[in-house]
């Protein structure tokens, strides 16, 4: 098992997805911190702040090891008990300022759990997902189209199959409202061999910036209104939501120790919550959620 290999991958996606991004805002960089945990392991993050595109940019490495699971995996995986491990990743969300450019995130990491005496459990998993503020069928069009063309040398099913577990997964239930239009998500990934599994989450990992970085070039220069802006702050309220509530990977990182300033970079700078609120019917903020937040196949989307 290369966990070296997988290592070495990450910090190298970590640099390239840092670098186009510095790129794109042209106008700031990202400051890096070094990190180390008291349990085993630590990490690198990165994180850009006030650029003229990005309002707030996180990209975090972690390689974080121990004996003991945290209650959110050890609960649902009772073949792990008694072993150590260690999880690696690259995970990011990126948050800008014009609120016609969407908060994405995205996500690669690894997970191994070993005990002497026994063949290693592994698996791989993440994905990346669109969360945009006002709707453009060109850009969700384009997303899911990248992230089928990533899924495609590994079977005709594997794109179907993740963008629907991604629908699923990053969905609110106290709202009843998807996240955003999705993308990809997989979990527990171990069903091909080694070698292929780590192919597969490279592809993903490597596809990110293909898929966002034009959606962001298209729209970063489009005129704003305060209106909007104000919508846009409100929105990011359920995308605090989720990740408070649902999302595995925050769970996880504070029930194991993790470094909170890394995991909760993901959170925007700005929010607010407004009581029940309701869009205009027929606005371009009502069609967020009764065109855009319906779980559509986008790629069906294309041919009409």
């Amino acid at each position: 098992m290369q966990i070296e290999e997988v290592k070495a991958y990450l910090l190298s996606l970590q640099d390239r997805i840092c670098a186009a991004l510095s790129e794109e805002d042209g106008d700031a960089v990202f400051r890096t911190d070094e990190w180390q945990r008291a349990e085993g392991g630590g990490g690198r993050s990165r994180v850009l702040a006030e650029g003229a595109v990005f309002e707030k940019a996180g990209v975090n490495f972690s390689h974080v090891m121990g004996s003991n699971l945290p209650p959110s995996a050890s609960a649902s995986r009772p073949e792990l008990a008694g072993r150590s491990y260690q999880a690696m990743g690259v995970s990011l969300v990126i948050h800008p300022r014009n609120p016609h450019v969407p908060t994405s995130h995205a996500n690669v990491r690894m997970f191994v759990a070993e005990k002497p005496g026994a063949e290693p459990i592994w698996w791989f998993g993440g994905g990346y997902d669109l969360t945009p503020y006002y709707g453009n069928r060109e850009d969700c069009i384009a997303w899911h189209r990248v992230a089928e063309q990533a899924c495609a040398p590994f079977g005709a099913d594997v794109y179907p199959r993740y963008k629907r577990w991604c629908d699923e997964y990053f969905y609110l239930r106290h709202r009843d409202e998807p996240r955003g239009v999705g993308g990809l998500f997989f979990d527990d990934l171990n069903e091909w061999d080694f070698d292929t599994c780590f192919a597969f989450m490279r592809a993903v990992g490597d596809s990110y910036i293909e898929a966002y970085r034009p959606i962001v070039a298209r729209r970063k220069d489009q005129p704003w209104s305060e209106a909007e802006r104000q919508f846009q702050l409100y929105r990011r309220g359920r995308y605090v939501e989720f990740n408070l509530v649902y999302d595995r990977g925050t769970l996880f990182g504070l029930q194991s120790d993790g470094r909170t300033e890394a995991i909760l970079m993901s959170l925007p700078p700005l929010v607010r919550w407004e009581y029940d609120y309701q869009p205009q019917p027929g606005s371009a903020e009502a069609g967020l959620t009764d065109y855009y937040l319906q779980g559509r196949d986008w790629l069906a989307e294309e041919q009409a």
